[in-house]
């Protein structure tokens, strides 16, 4: 792949053979983004996982306690006096039947549907439009509840989903290079933690094969996830 000027001097600040300690990383993650824009800072842990296998293909979603840095635009499906909580918990979006309509019409003016349980029957029609996209909701996510205020709450204030690829590799966006890589660092630690806690227990050996952040179009940086836990106390 041709890389741009940028990128290339960009590079030269990070020793592709060497693994960082977390602030380190994180802090090299920011200096060497080389958009104008305040890129996103992204994670991608490498996980000893066969995600073929049902109780090895984790799935789950975490608060992160800086957010992400970026306002995710809420659909809820629901009906009756939900329809009510969600607008007060701040959906952007919310109805039933006439937005699954539209979806299936082909608008996506939206990053995240929050379903209750009566709904996703009719919902669940569109799975081959929905499934690819990531977009259809989950009980294991908490976007399939009948809590939908809280659902809405926790996407807004910085709710991800994480789910590995085929490979086992785990890819999240854990906030913006504005944040500074101690506010970074305090996300990371949550997510690191809660990946920790979901080890299945049918893994041997080394479950975190390795770690590495970059922010958007920057080059990535290997990171010592020993020295995630410690970073930044």
């Amino acid at each position: 792949m041709k890389r741009g000027k940028k990128y290339l001097e960009a590079a030269k600040l990070v020793d592709s053979a060497k693994v960082y300690d977390a602030i380190e990383a994180l802090s090299l993650a920011c200096k060497t983004s080389t958009t104008k824009f305040d890129a996103a800072v992204d994670v991608v842990f490498r996980l000893n996982l066969d995600p073929r296998k049902a109780e090895q293909n984790i799935r789950g979603a975490i608060v992160l306690p800086n957010g992400t840095g970026k306002t995710r635009r809420v659909l809820v499906l629901c009906r009756g006096a939900k329809q009510a909580e969600a607008q007060a918990a701040g959906a952007d979006y919310v109805g039933d039947s006439e937005y699954i309509q539209k979806i299936n019409q082909g608008w996506f003016d939206f990053d995240v549907i929050v379903a209750t349980p009566d709904m996703m029957g009719e919902l669940g029609r569109l799975g081959r439009v929905l499934g690819p996209k990531g977009l259809m909701p989950n009980p294991k996510t908490g976007t399939v509840t009948m809590d939908v205020a809280k659902a809405v709450a926790e996407i807004k204030n910085g709710k991800v989903e994480y789910r590995p690829d085929k490979v086992g590799n785990i890819h999240m966006t854990i906030g913006k290079v504005s944040f500074g890589p101690e506010k970074l660092a305090q996300n990371l630690k949550v997510v690191y933690d809660t990946l920790t806690k979901v080890r299945p227990s049918t893994v041997k050996g080394t479950y975190i094969k390795n770690v590495s952040v970059a922010s958007t179009m920057g080059p990535g940086v290997k990171l010592n996830p020993d020295t995630i836990m410690a970073a930044n106390k």
